[in-house]
């Protein structure tokens, strides 16, 4: 498939079938992923009025909050679809492919990458997008990245009882980190998290990975898959199953081994 046809159905994706500022705002499991997004930021980042870039940042929802804290954010993103919903929004946003950054180099202080590592299938292209993020950071400057764990298709599966069903995609992803014939992501790649840290660290130093929706992500995927349009039972609702959720990734966070248990993977470095 030419480079052309991948990024038609990543726009496809994107445009047509999916709405990320429904999914970080309205699912459990989205709102988890915006909350701990922002505990890492709040955790790693300079003090603004920083520069931060938020490449492939979509609609802007992080960078919206980022700016509302007082920081100076540009985002770049190659759907147009996003570039707009972002400007409605106030941020400043460019379309534009994370491989070719527009930005002169050193000039940014931290960047946060939430798209391209996991919509970029080729190795080649995801060192070329962390070269680049290298390239604009300023010496010392933080770099963010957001993958997707390899393993989560297995366990979301088996979750979901669906893994007979999908077991050629499972066992194509486990092997190789990317199946032709998934059908939940457009065009998406897996990573592991030795693979994560070991792509990050080309370009950064003191890299860690961190558990972004930890092992209290599925407790929000079941109740976002089971309960939307039902009645849902007290145990999903008293307490809060977000503010469970929170509990248990921040437990989790103390416990490095516990990293793996996560679907989605948030690693952080800083360039030389």
């Amino acid at each position: 498939m030419s480079t052309v046809e991948v990024m038609e159905r990543i726009r496809a994706h994107y445009t047509q079938q999916h709405n990320e500022v429904a999914r970080l705002t309205s699912t459990l499991k989205g709102r988890l992923e915006l909350q701990r997004v922002q505990d890492l930021l709040s955790a790693y980042l300079p003090s603004a009025p920083a520069r931060v870039a938020d490449v492939g940042g979509g609609p802007g929802v992080h960078a919206k909050w980022l700016q509302d804290r007082g920081y100076d954010v540009t985002l770049l993103d190659p759907i147009e679809r996003h570039v707009d919903e972002a400007r409605a929004t106030g941020v400043n946003a460019v379309l534009g492919d994370a491989r070719r950054l527009p930005w002169p180099s050193e000039s940014v202080d931290a960047l946060l990458m939430a798209g391209p590592i996991y919509h970029l299938r080729e190795p080649s292209d995801r060192g070329l997008a962390l070269r680049e993020a290298a390239r604009v950071l300023r010496p010392g400057g933080l770099i963010a990245v957001v993958a997707i764990n390899r393993a989560a298709n297995l366990i979301g599966s088996t979750l979901a009882n669906t893994l007979t069903q999908r077991l050629s995609v499972v066992e194509e992803i486990l092997e190789t980190g990317y199946s032709e014939a998934n059908e939940r992501m457009a065009e998406t790649c897996y990573h592991s998290v030795a693979q994560l840290r070991g792509e990050l660290a080309q370009v950064a130093s003191a890299v860690t990975v961190h558990g972004l929706t930890g092992p209290g992500g599925w407790l929000t995927m079941i109740a976002d898959a089971h309960f939307s349009d039902s009645a849902i039972p007290t145990t999903f609702t008293d307490p809060d199953p977000l503010e469970t959720a929170l509990l248990c990734t921040r437990l989790a966070d103390r416990h490095p081994e516990l990293v793996h248990s996560s679907s989605l993977l948030f690693a952080v470095g800083r360039r030389a």
